[in-house]
């Protein structure tokens, strides 16, 4: 008799003398599960990379031989602290001699000045002519003039003094170094001696296609939207933070627009220069009906899942699924909260079969 061609009706009046099977209905085995509420995200994803908050390429202002270099490379450094020092011999030289020009051009007009009141008072008797009180009166302009000027060069000389001290202009992780010790080098020729990037915080630049724009400008408008970074197998999550520009133009040629967000990365999992699947989110369904991805089936008619009745025999019924992802599916309609939904072991299964609620086997590793 070929056994593969009969019926499960027809097998089932065949072996009901065997305890195995109930009023003609194969007892079918199968894994089930319950519909849960859960706060569900919607959101929209894109490929992004990982941008420096700031950059600096710190460069010399001034000339001279690097004496000092006084970081190591990929050390974390503050705003202020000392790099590399410049000789600075020769600047202390300059400046020493603008201060001494300084106090001659004082002295000087010290003495200009007694000569302009003494002239002052023999212009009354007669004994001084009012040319030479002019002329004295201009000698101790001009001095005084002098004096601004020099205080200009010490300023001046003090400055290109301060730049030998090279130091970080912002708080980040230097990179490696590009000049070593002994080197001469020039303001002029622009060079880089190191580079320093901020990496807390951080940006995550990525696109999304221009249909979600709106969307996002209108959930953006009353709260900065969330934004979740993760690494390339879509499960890993590596930081969260907010979303911080929306461009102000969609590209022509990709039909996208850019978007930046913010991570505060204080455990420094993103990285310059990385790439991430930034997501972005929405909004939240707050208590959405939800069922493990694997119990919807999809069918001529549409999705569905398999409900397991009292009696322990299942029932076809279509679904609305408005999303999925994460291993979950958010159910619209069909389903309600607490109803037993069969997640494994539906193909094997029809209206009215009835089943044997299996539970999964664990592993030896998870069961430790």
């Amino acid at each position: 008799m070929r056994l593969h061609a009969l019926s499960w009706a027809a097998m089932g009046l065949v072996l009901s003398a065997t305890g195995a099977w109930a009023q003609g209905v194969p007892t079918i085995p199968a894994t089930t599960g319950k519909a849960e509420a859960k706060d569900v995200p919607v959101y929209v994803s894109g490929i992004g990379t990982v941008q420096a908050y700031n950059s600096v390429a710190v460069k010399s202002r001034t000339d001279g031989q690097i004496t000092q270099v006084l970081f190591t490379e990929g050390q974390e450094v503050k705003a202020g602290d000392k790099l590399f020092q410049v000789d600075p011999r020769p600047y202390q030289a300059i400046l020493d001699q603008a201060q001494a020009a300084k106090e001659r051009d004082q002295g000087q007009l010290a003495g200009a000045q007694l000569d302009l009141d003494r002239f002052s008072k023999l212009l009354t008797t007669g004994y001084q002519t009012r040319q030479s009180y002019d002329d004295q009166k201009a000698t101790v302009a001009q001095l005084q003039g002098a004096i601004k000027v020099d205080q200009a060069q010490i300023d001046a000389a003090k400055l290109n003094l301060e730049y030998t001290d090279i130091r970080a202009p912002i708080d980040g992780r230097t990179g490696a170094r590009l000049v070593d010790q002994g080197n001469y080098i020039q303001a002029a020729q622009g060079t880089s001696l190191v580079s320093i990037t901020q990496i807390k915080p951080i940006y995550v630049s990525f696109t999304l296609p221009q249909d979600t724009l709106d969307e996002i400008r209108r959930n953006q408008a009353q709260a900065p939207l969330p934004v979740d970074a993760f690494g390339s197998d879509l499960v890993t999550k590596l930081s969260d933070g907010h979303l911080t520009l929306i461009d102000n133009q969609i590209d022509p040629t990709t039909g996208t627009i850019h978007l930046k967000a913010s991570f505060d990365n204080k455990d420094e999992r993103l990285w310059p220069g990385e790439f991430v699947n930034a997501r972005l989110i929405l909004s939240v369904r707050h208590n959405a009906v939800t069922v493990p991805f694997q119990a919807v089936m999809q069918g001529a008619q549409g999705n569905y899942v398999y409900i397991v009745k009292p009696d322990d025999t299942v029932e076809h019924r279509a679904v609305q699924v408005l999303q999925s992802q994460d291993g979950i599916a958010v159910i619209g309609s069909g389903v309600a909260i607490g109803d037993p939904v069969v997640v494994e072991g539906q193909y094997r299964l029809f209206d009215g079969a009835k089943i044997r609620a299996d539970t999964p086997q664990k592993t030896a590793s998870s069961a430790g």
